[in-house]
């Protein structure tokens, strides 16, 4: 199923299919792609989610542990972009937190809503959070699948990259909407902080794309199954609305 343009709705019928949509990647993660000790909570964040700072401390010097099952790959992801800072970072919908032993958070996966682009301070909120979360070796993984505004013309990810490292990023024709998956750096161990980014277009499929549970391993998070049974979950009308921009008889 093609993403939808969901710029032609308001914000309140976005929010509904991000709540479902967050629940499916979840219920995903959880059936068996995640190893043993791991699970995917959704949280909410109106006041923000504090990682555990001394557990993150820990989890930058200790020696990487061995996964028992799951789906996971330690080959980089194909994405069409590979960004590599030369500098590593100094230590009211829902995200997804993934967790170690239902503790250490270890990846934070979030769905851009328009509250998130609805103003300078909302935006920039949303990337000094997400700059916060790396500076503290959380990973990320950023699906923004809403139109650029004024205030992110190429993207979310352009806009969080920005705060890391200034460098030059253009989104190709017909791909407004952006896939970002973030591995931390390490100042102490040299890792770099890496972004793995695929441009998508509306109508387009969404390809999986990597949650990181340390620098080198993922699990692929299955973006498109998980948005089909979030959209077929949706009532009639709100997805006519999305497809047609309006309701019949209107």
């Amino acid at each position: 199923m093609p993403v939808h343009d969901w710029s032609r709705v308001d914000a309140n019928v976005f929010h509904h299919f991000h709540q479902r949509w967050t629940i499916a990647i979840c219920d995903s993660l959880n059936a068996g792609l995640l190893p043993s000790g791991y699970s995917a909570l959704v949280e909410q964040h109106a006041g923000g989610l504090v990682p555990d700072v001394p557990a993150l401390e820990r989890s930058h010097t200790r020696p990487p542990e061995p996964f028992d099952g799951g789906v996971l790959t330690v080959t980089p992801p194909q994405t069409s972009v590979v960004r590599q800072a030369k500098t590593v970072l100094a230590a009211r919908a829902n995200r997804i937190a993934i967790r170690h032993r239902l503790g250490e958070v270890v990846c934070v996966v979030e769905i851009v809503s328009p509250g998130n682009k609805s103003g300078r301070a909302a935006l920039g909120a949303f990337v000094d959070k997400a700059i916060e979360f790396l500076r503290q070796g959380v990973h990320l993984l950023v699906v923004d699948i809403l139109p650029p505004t004024p205030r992110d013309p190429a993207g979310m990810h352009k806009a969080i990259w920005d705060a890391i490292e200034e460098e030059p990023f253009e989104l190709p024709p017909g791909k407004p909407l952006t896939l970002a998956a973030y591995v931390a750096g390490d100042l102490l161990t040299g890792i770099e902080t890496t972004a793995y980014v695929e441009p998508v277009g509306i109508g387009d499929a969404l390809p999986d794309m990597p949650a990181y549970l340390d620098h080198r391993a993922y699990v692929p998070v299955p973006l498109e199954p998980t948005y089909q049974a979030a959209w077929s979950a949706c009532p009639a009308d709100l997805r006519e609305l999305v497809e047609t921009g309006k309701l019949a008889g209107d």
